[in-house]
Parts: structure tokens; sequence; C-alpha cells
């Protein structure tokens, strides 16, 4: 299983990348294995404030539909434009091209209260 070191998690399974200020945010490679193929991902907050742990959009596999839920509190700066066409880029890169949005982070301590790596191994039993 993939499990980048350098990214932080959630128990609902979505990675947060950190650049400055700007958090991207996708699922993780469990998250969309459990799904399977990607066929829809619907963001409808863009340029919103959403809080941690508020559902952000949602995402649509073959077989059912998902909510998405922001790790961190901020504003929705940026959605990934290549989604709209080619969705199962969530499954083919899901910590690279498949990301979903970009968050100006407003509160960077709550950063602390997300997994690293090693946490997210164990609760999916990697």
């Amino acid at each position: 299983m993939n499990i980048p070191a350098e990214l932080k998690y959630t128990k609902e399974h979505e990675w947060v990348r950190v650049e400055g200020n700007t958090a991207i945010i996708g699922i993780t490679a469990f998250a969309q294995g459990e799904l399977g193929d990607i066929v829809y991902v619907e963001v409808d907050t863009l340029d919103e404030e959403v809080t941690q742990d508020q559902v952000f959009g949602t995402v649509e596999a073959v077989k059912t539909v998902s909510d998405l839920f922001s790790p961190l509190s901020g504003t929705v700066i940026e959605l990934n434009p290549e989604l709209a066409d080619t969705p199962e880029l969530v499954n083919s890169d899901p910590y690279g091209a498949g990301w979903m949005i970009k968050l100006e982070i407003k509160d960077a301590g709550e950063l602390d209260g997300l997994m690293d790596a090693a946490a997210y191994a164990e609760l999916i039993g990697a």
C-alpha cells in the first residue's frame, strides 16, 4: 500500500500536502481502492470557507457516492480542473494528478491533529 511519508492523513482517508499556507487535498490510495472506479468528482465549495471535517464535495464511483471531508479549516481556492474530464486520475494517481482541491489554511495548528503515515498505516491495517 502506497502511503507517502511526507503527507498528513485523516481517519476519513483524505490526505494533505502543505505548501506554504496552502493545503493540497485528495483521497488516499486505500480510499480509491475501496471505492472502485471513480466516475465523477463534484466540488461546489470553490471560493468558500470550510471548517475542519466539513463536507467539501463528493466522489462518485461505479458502486457508490462518498462525501469528501476537509481535513483543515480554510478557503477553497482551487479545484483540480483535470478531474472534470478525467476523474479516473483519482484511481491512477491519487497522490499526484488526482488531487482534488487547494485550500488556503486558516489554522495551521489543526495539522497537529492529523495522522502521519505510520498512524494511517496502522488505521488501515497496512
